[in-house]
């Protein structure tokens, strides 16, 4: 593995990590070897939550368990996650076989986002929980604090519906394209069509939910391209 785009990414996430190894074995996809990232992955994930959980919990003091949950379901679901990872540049650095670099591994969501968590799962090991706040923290800290509750106040799905029933249209139909994987990391593929509209959008995700709210997104932004405000969704 490059060091220089270890050093590179450590200067992003504003962490060094005192065990290099931790770190390498984060970016390592399972395609690469057996000393793969998805262990550090589930720990991550569990980290995670319970860091923006926090960030939260601090951030909106008046608010429900349901606003709360919403608003760590938006920020913690794939599509999020592979944002982050772009922004740090972390195809950069990851490692895996010839064969999945050649196919677009590198920049697959799925792939950036369980990355992104493994090495949140790494840094938890490598500095105990102070380490995956600070990673957390510099990734999501400026976006919870600058917002408002009203900002993450529905799911696609449901915004999608609410407004489709405003204008007296159907309800949207969804349906799996594609299931990929193994039984215990799959990626689905959904549908999600309006077709009153003639309009369909896929999306991914690792669970089916996952999946149909990010269909439900990509198809509720195209509707709202001129007419976002109002809508309490947030990219």
């Amino acid at each position: 593995m490059n060091p220089q785009a270890l050093d590179a990414l450590q200067q992003r996430l504003g962490y060094r990590f005192s065990q290099a190894a931790l770190l390498q074995r984060a970016l390592t996809h399972r395609s690469f070897g057996q000393q793969h990232n998805e262990r550090l992955e589930f720990l991550g994930d569990a980290v995670l939550n319970l860091t923006v959980s926090t960030l939260l919990f601090d951030r909106f003091m008046g608010s429900d368990e349901g606003d709360l949950t919403r608003i760590r379901a938006h920020l913690v679901r794939e599509d999020s996650l592979h944002k982050l990872a772009l922004q740090l540049q972390m195809p950069e650095a990851l490692r895996m076989s010839e064969g999945e670099a050649r196919g677009g591994g590198a920049q697959r969501p799925s792939i950036l986002a369980d990355a992104l968590e493994a090495v949140i799962g790494a840094a938890f090991l490598d500095g105990g929980y102070d380490a995956a706040r600070t990673i957390v923290q510099r990734l999501l800290g400026d976006l919870i604090a600058g917002s408002g509750i009203d900002n993450w106040a529905k799911d696609a799905k449901t915004a999608l519906q609410e407004w489709l029933q405003a204008r007296r249209l159907p309800v949207p139909a969804y349906r799996i394209v594609e299931t990929r994987g193994q039984a215990h990391a799959q990626t689905f593929t959904v549908e999600c069509q309006v077709a009153s509209l003639n309009l369909a959008k896929n999306g991914d995700g690792r669970s089916r939910r996952i999946a149909e709210q990010e269909a439900a997104r990509q198809v509720l932004d195209e509707l709202l391209a001129g007419d976002k405000p109002g809508t309490g969704l947030r990219d």
